[in-house]
């Protein structure tokens, strides 16, 4: 895994191996941050990592520029590799040891970008609750948007609030507007 842009970029980092992750890949993250990048004024952003894993995406905000970031992942050796990561490239990144979907239960704090990207096993109904809950509790700020990563196995456009969607490979990338 590597940072593609910003202050740290083309930094490798090596994850422990016994973490339970699929980091996005390379090819797509970076094509990702491209579409981004024509929208959006990085440093102020307000960012939502959900199934964090790795803090794969939220390195590549925080890389350019962006101050404000919470990764949440409910499994704990997550949390620590992106603690110590953070911590040794003075990121400040936030982390939460949470199961996301207790988090959008009780989260009521908008975010300009919010990123999921859960297990491509999920449940479809686990799947569809994602935007539902982003929603029901409107945890994105205006013009803020909501990206799902997801196999094309996977189904998303008959969703409310779907925008569109990129695929990359086996990757799929869903973005939800208001």
């Amino acid at each position: 895994m590597r940072i593609i842009s910003g202050k740290h970029k083309g930094r490798n980092l090596i994850a422990p191996k016994k973490l339970p992750v699929r980091p996005t890949k390379d090819m797509a993250k970076e094509a990702l941050f491209n579409i981004l990048n024509n929208y959006y004024y990085f440093p102020d952003l307000k960012v939502l990592d959900l199934f964090a894993g790795t803090g794969n995406i939220s390195y590549e905000f925080a890389s350019r520029g962006v101050e404000d970031i919470l990764s949440v992942d409910s499994d704990m050796g997550c949390i620590t590799y992106i603690n110590k990561t953070s911590n040794e490239l003075e990121m400040g990144i936030k982390t939460l040891k949470s199961e996301v979907f207790a988090f959008l239960e009780r989260n009521k704090e908008p975010f300009d970008i919010i990123f999921a990207d859960p297990f491509y096993s999920m449940e479809i109904e686990d799947f569809e609750n994602i935007p539902k809950k982003v929603f029901e509790n409107n945890m994105l700020l205006e013009n803020g948007l909501l990206i799902i990563e997801h196999s094309k196995q996977t189904v998303l456009d008959h969703l409310p609030h779907f925008d569109s969607s990129r695929k990359y490979g086996n990757s799929v990338f869903s973005f939800f507007k208001k």
